[in-house]
C-alpha cells in the first residue's frame, strides 16, 4: 500500500483543516519545498498536494507555486484543488505533475471529466469523492463539502467505467484523527476490485495504516498525523508495506 504524505497549501503556507473548515486552519512553520524534500529523504515516492485556495474558489490559485515545487521534487506529485478545464490539467502535466485530482467536477460534469480520462489516461487522473454517511449510505458532497451532490458514491463510480484511481474521504473523520472508515474502504474494494482506492480521513496511528492495507486499500493519504508527529513518515512507509 502506497503512503501519500499530504501537504495542504493556503496562501503558500502549509496548513491542515479539521473537517474542511477553513476558519479552523492550523498553520505549520514548514516551507513547502523543504517539506517535500524531507518526505523524499524519508523514502516517500509520492506526495499529495492540495491547493486549498483553489478548492475554495473553484479555480486554481496556487498552481504557479505547485509548478515550481514540481521542478525540484524528487518524488511523484499528485495535485488537487480547483481543476475545471483541460488547459489547467495540461499545464500541471507540462510542469511535471504525475497525477491530477478531479473532485466536485467528477459529479457535477461527468462528460467533461470522462473526456479528461480519455485524453490523458486513467493513470494520470484521480477521481476524488468526499462522502458523508447518511443512514449507512455514502453520499457525495461537493463545493468544499458544503453541498450534497444528490448522488451516492456508487452512483458516481458507475459514471466512470474507465477510471483507475479514486480517492475517498470520509468527511466526518477528515483531520480528526479518529481512525479511518475501514468498513467504507472494504465496501469499495469489494464492489470495485479494478479500482486503486486511496483512503483519506482519520488516520491517527500506524495500526490504522496496517488496517487499511488489510482491507485492500491501494494507498492512504496521511496528513495531520504526520504534521502533529504522531508517528514518523519512515514508520508509516513501513506500515504500508
Amino acid at each position: 500500500m502506497l503512503i501519500y504524505p499530504a501537504i495542504d497549501l493556503m496562501d503558500g503556507r502549509c496548513v491542515r483543516l479539521s473537517q474542511g473548515r477553513f476558519e479552523e486552519a492550523t498553520i505549520y512553520p514548514a516551507d513547502p519545498a523543504e517539506a517535500l524534500a524531507a518526505f523524499a529523504e524519508a523514502g516517500a515516492t509520492w506526495t499529495h498536494i492540495v491547493d486549498l485556495d483553489g478548492a475554495r474558489e473553484k479555480s486554481p490559485r496556487q498552481h504557479e507555486l505547485i509548478a515550481g515545487l514540481a521542478r525540484d521534487a524528487r518524488q511523484h506529485l499528485q495535485v488537487a484543488g480547483g481543476f475545471r478545464t483541460r488547459d489547467q490539467l495540461a499545464r500541471m502535466f507540462d510542469a511535471g505533475i504525475a497525477r491530477v485530482v478531479i473532485g466536485s467536477l467528477a459529479v457535477q460534469e461527468p462528460v467533461t471529466t470522462a473526456a479528461f480520462i480519455h485524453e490523458f489516461g486513467g493513470e494520470r487522473i484521480t477521481l476524488a469523492f468526499d462522502v458523508r454517511l447518511v443512514d449507512g449510505t455514502p453520499e457525495v458532497a461537493t463545493s468544499g463539502w458544503l453541498e450534497s451532490s444528490g448522488k451516492t458514491l456508487w452512483d458516481a463510480l458507475a459514471l466512470y467505467p474507465d477510471a483507475r484511481h479514486i480517492l475517498v474521504t470520509d468527511i466526518g473523520r477528515d483531520g480528526m484523527m479518529t481512525g479511518p472508515n475501514l468498513e467504507l474502504i472494504a465496501g469499495i474494494v469489494a464492489r470495485c476490485p479494478s479500482l486503486a482506492v486511496q483512503a483519506s480521513g482519520g488516520v491517527a496511528s500506524l495500526a490504522d495504516l496496517e488496517a487499511l492495507r488489510a482491507e485492500g486499500a491501494a494507498a492512504a493519504i496521511v496528513g495531520k498525523a504526520l504534521w502533529e508527529q504522531k508517528f514518523g513518515l519512515e514508520e508509516a512507509l513501513d506500515a504500508g508495506r
